[in-house]
């Protein structure tokens, strides 16, 4: 990257904070880092460089596991410290399934729920960010096209080849805009961050998946039966929920199954406790 071009990027960028536009995330890391390149020459920091450490920020996925291990554990975690909180208090098998099953189905609705919102507005946020970027195409087509040069030279292309492929992309404003929205915004036109409804139906699947795991035993069992078999299954989930972690962590799966064991009887153990002493204060 020349200093010219280095220059071009960082001014493209001020101005659409100065003209009141709000850049993006990977915008205003793009923005930092080409300064700091500009502002320390004698580091003599490549094109590809640039797309390599920048790469690392945006490589972080695993999204749909991230979600499946969380809602997992978020209904079996707190089921169970309702569930043991619960026969902490002796009560009925009748009332603890019965506070079971509420519990499961107000989490996994409200799951739902904040999934469905959350997945919305990402997709709302990025329709909003693709009209911005179709309006400085068509109000200022050169200068959008200079600026794709500069994002193909950051992956680590030469000028000629970055040129080339951005005078093919600008064979038309639907390649254009399409080649824009995704080299520059990172977002797929054609999902837009996925679907509001598949997210939502997952997180409730799932979360009544976790949830079902510790009441399930109170089905057929009592007293203290129905509580060690359900806290034996209680661990066996939370140790499974706590190896797939790994798969995001890289962290052993040995460590992490037994910290998420530990956490989970944890809060268990406190919810009985209370429900214990609730019980015997109004039994007295």
């Amino acid at each position: 990257m020349s200093d010219i071009e280095k220059q071009f990027a960082v001014n493209a960028l001020k101005n659409k904070i100065e003209s009141g536009e709000k850049p993006t995330g990977f915008e205003h890391n793009h923005l930092k880092i080409i300064q700091a390149v500009n502002e320390n020459a004698a580091f003599n920091v490549s094109g590809g460089f640039l797309s390599k450490f920048e790469s690392r920020h945006k490589s972080v996925g695993g999204n749909a596991l991230r979600a499946a291990v969380l809602g997992s554990n978020d209904g079996l975690v707190s089921n169970m410290s309702l569930v043991m909180g619960v026969a902490g208090a002796a009560v009925s098998n009748n009332t603890i399934l019965l506070t079971g099953i509420a519990g499961l189905m107000a989490g996994a609705i409200s799951m739902a729920l904040g999934e469905w919102l959350s997945v919305q507005s990402s997709r709302e946020l990025n329709q909003r960010q693709i009209d911005l970027e179709t309006e400085e195409l068509e109000a200022s087509p050169e200068e959008e096209k200079k600026e794709l040069v500069l994002l193909y030279q950051a992956k680590g292309m030469s000028i000629e080849e970055a040129k080339k492929l951005a005078d093919k992309a600008f064979e038309s404003p639907e390649t254009a805009i399409d080649a824009i929205i995704k080299e520059e915004l990172g977002i797929d036109k054609e999902e837009l961050g996925g679907s509001a409804w598949e997210a939502a139906i997952a997180s409730f699947v799932l979360f009544s998946i976790g949830a079902i795991i510790p009441l399930y035993p109170f089905m057929f069992l009592n007293g203290k039966n129905a509580i060690l078999l359900s806290l034996g299954s209680s661990v066996i989930g939370l140790f499974g929920i706590g190896a797939a972690i790994t798969l995001l962590t890289g962290k052993s799966v040995l460590f992490s199954g037994f910290r998420q064991v530990l956490f989970g009887l944890g809060a268990a153990a406190v919810t009985y406790g209370i429900g214990f002493l609730i019980g015997v204060s109004l039994a007295g």
